[in-house]
């Protein structure tokens, strides 16, 4: 029943044309203040707030604080949860899911905000499981393996230490970091090296930030943030893949399997 109505949330927020609107803006540039997503719409202030608040509610966007500014970014996760409902059975191209449903949260909606001190890319969604569950799949490799592209996750998860993502054989390394912030189960923060290919060799570290919050104890809201120094590279390479990420996390803990193999 929760899913049915996260899915009718989603719907409903989409069915209106100035919400499709606000939204497309966020693809165009993430990050944007409620002033300037008030440029170019024929609406009152309340008016455009009035349609935030109900695309934060189904989950589309998420806001985050920056000193006294309030920004507004596109969270793809809701759409990819219905593109692996009813489109991942056919096709295991992430591009043609998300193409075939004519989402406005391709590539999962991250870009740069000029408001923002540094580029990052937010993520947010709900799972039916407490923090404790979730902490433990972020950190647990028998978990990792199942919903994070295979990737066997190793660290002892205390600041400083090193935090090595293999695959699944460990027999390469997929990407290295180091733990920077560790309270679990409500926050872990940690640097982000892709090493799976030469071609990112040259960029800078970028830095992971897990938030999970209790909502009554069983339910737990997942806040993922990705900043990096500039879009770079692995800028590029991570944006379709949170969402992704993300959204198998939630399907694993609240149905105990994972969705079918996404290449």
């Amino acid at each position: 029943m929760l899913r049915v109505m996260d899915d009718d949330r989603v719907f409903r927020a989409l069915a209106d044309p100035t919400r499709r609107h606000l939204l497309d803006r966020l693809f165009e540039r993430d990050g944007r203040t409620l002033t300037e997503l008030l440029e170019g719409v024929e609406m009152s202030r309340f008016g455009v707030m009035k349609h935030l608040r109900i695309l934060e509610g189904a989950g589309m966007i998420v806001t985050r604080r920056a000193g006294r500014e309030k920004l507004h970014f596109l969270n793809a996760v809701p759409v990819q949860l219905i593109a692996d409902r009813w489109v991942g059975k056919y096709t295991r191209e992430r591009a043609a899911a998300l193409a075939d449903l004519k989402a406005v949260l391709d590539e999962g909606g991250a870009h740069v905000s000029p408001t923002a001190t540094k580029p990052r890319q937010v993520y947010q969604v709900y799972i039916n499981a407490s923090p404790e569950k979730v902490w433990q799949a972020i950190t647990n490799p028998e978990f990792t393996t199942r919903y994070f592209y295979g990737s066997y996750v190793e660290s002892t998860f205390q600041p400083k230490a090193k935090l090595t993502h293999y695959t699944e054989d460990r027999s390469a390394v997929m990407v290295e970091g180091e733990i920077i912030e560790a309270d679990p189960p409500r926050r872990l923060v940690h640097s982000w090296n892709i090493r799976y290919d030469p071609k990112f060799a040259g960029d800078a570290a970028s830095q992971v930030t897990w938030e999970i919050a209790s909502e009554d104890g069983k339910v737990s809201k997942l806040t993922v943030i990705h900043e990096f120094e500039s879009e770079d590279a692995s800028y590029a390479e991570v944006a379709s893949g949170w969402s992704w990420v993300v959204s198998n996390l939630k399907t694993l803990l609240e149905t105990g399997e994972a969705l079918p193999s996404h290449n």
